[in-house]
């Protein structure tokens, strides 16, 4: 039984090889009989798909010309109906079809073209009598650009009276576009010939291979050796009579099919040839594809049946299950590990190059620290240090605090905390940061402010600060030595009357950024990445940080850049004006009640005129030394004077200098001068000095900077004359305090400057001994409790609590101050639910500490 099993498995194998031999038989001889018949029908329709071919490209010729000569026509038409013709000409632009259009006035013999010069038609050649469209059409020429062109000329027509022609002249190239891209798989050769001139005048791409020795008939004859007589008389018949024709021919080797067909009634010409071998080449590949689908199809069937004859399919599934278990193993394997490395990388680089930011404030510290080392018994240079060390370090403060709160902008937790603010003094500490930074790598620094309405403003100084800083340091950084950086705020159009909106422009000539780079510009922890710029540090967090604020106050930032040629940042805001006005007897106490404005820059003087508007000052403007000098003459003579000048220190006719001694000369009362400058004061103050009665005032113009001058030059007159100001306002003197604070140099350095504000203290180091001692004391005792937040034993908040319950009057009373390092608005929140009456935040600013004790005192005296 096993046996006839066997026996009728195996017949059964022999019975499937049979067939399928059979089918391979049967299959065979009809894929060889529908070959050998196609490859003689495609060889057949070729030699006519070509005719079809060469008559549509024909077709398309011709449609191009006709074209162009109904156009042509209309343009004469319109020129008719043009008043002026001459400058309708000559104001054509040209384009890829029409490289020149020039017109000669009926009667004339040279006209104009639109390229400027002088036309005429004897560069021209129309004997050959063809036309397109009923326009004639000259022979083929090689133009202007060094390229094969024709003209066709139109009749200008105008009360059914002709007052010119028209001539346009066209190029073969723009025929290139509407052509086939090739035909027989590019092995076909084609050019267009002018009939008369037999010359080639286009080789169009695509069809064939490019031959420097194809210039002519002549030369085609040559190259392909066409060299028979009798043929060649018969081509030159043919092109005479404008006839079509065709012809094989021995071409390198192949027998080829020549061709020469006729456009335009024999004005130019199709020539070229297709290879035999080409022509049958069509029905080659369909028999191959034929084959080639048999092929494969009985491939499939043998694969299938031995598939199906071993059952291979379970065993199939089987594997695929695997190498699917395999394969999903390695992918979690290799997302696991590019997640660490992911994670591994942006913890590397956050905390490497967290000095891009920290070190722009930080180089100013450093570097003003050591002028004020220099400048020791300079009092004056000691003070303008100091203050540019502070406002440095109070940026450093920002950015490490904008740092710790990436977490919270990325979140939309970050509150904006608004005050009034000047943009005098938001220039002023930008200035004192950023020019340090342009000077060492002496690059030029312009700060510019124009159409500014209002000069107070109501919105997040530091946070403005923070986006100015940022983006003004990424411009030292990303420019070199000796470029230039333009930092602008300008005033823009006003939605409503009560916000100013204002646009802030910071760009350079730098190294520039990729267009690839601009889409990512404001992701976190991107930077530009090229052999130039990696040499700049940086976290890569300060464009994120800075478009996020910006959308956080509303507004708006883009930027433009060119590789090499620098970037341009906007950003624009809307600042709520506050509801105070211009203090007008400030003025009148200072007997200002006129000024002259001298700039050579008329826009620096309205800028001032426009932000003295409000003061109810009268301001007169000169745009240069000798204009100053008349109209203080014509003012002298009427008996009259300004009450301050401001004169700028660079002018082209007469310098400030050499104007203020002028000045001096002509007037008899020592006016006050004050000498703009966008340049290092040094110099100017040290010439200012020798002029006497005067100052030096930066620019940009701000009237809070003209009216802290303007204190300043009275107090420099009260000294000179013995008299002494009132210091006591905000003082902190003969107070006495109790502070808690567990750092020994902070304590140190707190009773150092108590001691300044001639103010004593009582320093214990945690919470726990402050409730001590101020349970300790007597009524009266402190006037307040400096209390730090995070100390040992007990905390701060701990410590207020429990002082504001102890069983004394005063202990409800006495102003206990918050001073920490936290900064955030949780933490003042905190701190005032603990019992605090401020907080004020390290490091200590005196001011700040000055007028949150004397604003608690004040209200302890008032209750």
């Amino acid at each position: 039984m096993e046996k006839n099993h066997n026996k009728t498995r195996i017949n059964t194998g022999s019975s499937l090889l049979l067939s399928i031999v059979l089918v391979f038989c049967i299959l065979g001889a009809v894929v060889f009989s529908v070959a050998h018949k196609i490859s003689m029908e495609m060889s057949s329709s070729a030699i006519h798909n070509l005719s079809e071919s060469l008559a549509l490209i024909k077709g398309t010729v011709e449609a191009i010309l006709i074209k162009e000569a109904e156009f042509q026509k209309l343009i004469a038409q319109e020129i008719a109906s043009t008043e002026d013709q001459e400058r309708f000409i000559r104001s054509y632009n040209r384009n890829k079809t029409m490289v020149r259009i020039s017109l000669i006035w009926s009667g004339e013999t040279e006209g104009i073209s639109n390229t400027g010069q002088v036309f005429s038609e004897e560069e021209l050649d129309f004997s050959a009598g063809k036309t397109v469209d009923g326009l004639p059409i000259s022979q083929s020429y090689i133009n202007s650009m060094g390229t094969w062109a024709y003209t066709m000329k139109c009749p200008v027509t105008k009360d059914e009276e002709e007052i010119a022609t028209l001539y346009v002249e066209y190029i073969y190239d723009s025929f290139e576009p509407s052509l086939p891209i090739g035909f027989y798989n590019g092995s076909a050769m084609l050019y267009i010939m002018d009939a008369k001139s037999e010359r080639f005048v286009l080789k169009p791409q695509g069809i064939g291979e490019r031959d420097a020795g194809h210039l002519n008939l002549a030369d085609f004859y040559r190259a392909n050796s066409i060299m028979e007589e009798d043929l060649q008389e018969e081509v030159a018949n043919c092109i005479k009579s404008g006839n079509n024709f065709m012809f094989y021919h021995d071409i390198r080797g192949k027998d080829s099919l020549i061709y020469m067909w006729s456009v335009n009634d024999g004005a130019i010409y199709l020539i070229g040839y297709v290879p035999i071998e080409a022509i049958q080449q069509e029905g080659k590949t369909v028999n191959q594809n034929v084959l080639l689908v048999v092929v494969i199809m009985l491939a499939a069937f043998v694969i299938c049946c031995i598939l199906y004859y071993f059952n291979q399919k379970q065993q199939n599934r089987i594997r695929m299950e695997r190498e699917a278990e395999k394969e999903i193993h390695n992918r979690q394997l290799a997302e696991a590990l590019q997640a660490a490395q992911i994670a591994s990388k942006s913890k590397t680089n956050f905390l490497s190059n967290m000095s891009h930011d920290i070190r722009t404030p930080m180089n100013a510290i450093l570097g003003f620290t050591t002028l004020l080392a220099k400048d020791a018994d300079n009092p004056a240079k000691v003070r303008e240090y100091t203050r540019k060390i502070t406002a440095s370090g109070q940026h450093l403060l920002s950015l490490i605090n904008d740092v710790l709160d990436v977490s919270k902008i990325e979140s939309g937790k970050v509150v904006l905390t608004l005050g009034e603010f000047t943009l005098s003094s938001l220039v002023a500490s930008v200035d004192a940061i950023i020019r340090p930074m342009a000077k060492g790598k002496e690059q030029n620094f312009d700060v510019s402010v124009t159409d500014i309405k209002h000069e107070y403003l109501i919105g997040d100084e530091t946070r403005i600060n923070q986006i100015l800083i940022n983006l003004l340091s990424n411009a030292v950084k990303y420019t070199p030595k000796g470029g230039n950086i333009w930092f602008r705020i300008i005033g823009l159009k006003q939605h409503t009357n009560r916000y100013e909106h204002i646009r802030i422009e910071v760009e350079d000539d730098g190294y520039g950024m990729t267009p690839e780079y601009l889409e990512t510009i404001f992701d976190a922890f991107t930077r530009a990445e090229n052999s130039t710029t990696n040499k700049v540090q940086g976290t890569g967090l300060g464009m994120a940080i800075t478009k996020n604020i910006v959308e956080l106050m509303g507004g708006t930032i883009e930027v433009t850049s060119q590789v090499d040629k620098g970037s341009l940042f906007r950003v624009e805001l809307e600042l709520r004006i506050p509801d105070s006005q211009e203090d007008e007897e400030f003025w009148k106490n200072s007997g200002i009640r006129r000024i002259l404005a001298v700039d050579d820059d008329r826009e620096i003087c309205n800028t001032i005129k426009l932000l003295m508007k409000d003061t109810k000052v009268q301001v007169d403007m000169a745009f240069g030394g000798a204009m100053a000098l008349d109209m203080i003459q014509n003012m002298n003579r009427k008996g009259e004077n300004y009450d301050m000048i401001l004169l700028d220190w660079k002018m082209p006719d007469l310098d400030g200098f050499e104007t203020a001694n002028r000045i001096r000369e002509e007037m008899h009362n020592p006016v006050p001068i004050l000498f703009l400058t966008a340049y290092d004061g040094d110099e100017v103050e040290e010439e200012a000095f020798h002029v006497g009665h005067s100052d030096v005032l930066a620019k940009p113009f701000f009237v809070s900077a003209f009216k802290e001058k303007i204190l300043k030059m009275s107090i420099g007159r009260c000294e000179e004359k013995g008299e002494e100001g009132d210091d006591q306002a905000g003082s902190l003197k003969g107070l006495h305090f109790l502070v808690a604070e567990d750092n020994e140099i902070n304590a140190e350095i707190l009773m150092e400057l108590l001691d300044i504000e001639e103010a004593t203290c009582v320093i214990v180091e945690n919470g726990q001994l402050a409730i001590q001692c101020f349970n300790q004391s007597s009524f009266g005792e402190f006037d307040g409790i400096l209390m730090d937040v995070q100390m040992p034993v007990m905390n701060g908040y701990d410590a207020a609590r429990a002082i504001r319950a102890l069983n004394r009057k005063d202990a409800a009373e006495i102003p206990i101050i918050a001073m920490t390092a936290n900064a955030f608005a949780e933490d003042v929140k905190e701190a005032l639910d603990a019992g605090m009456n401020v907080h004020v935040s390290k490091p200590i600013d005196m001011g700040l500490l000055k007028k949150a004790v004397n604003h608690c005192i004040r209200r302890k005296e008032s209750i």
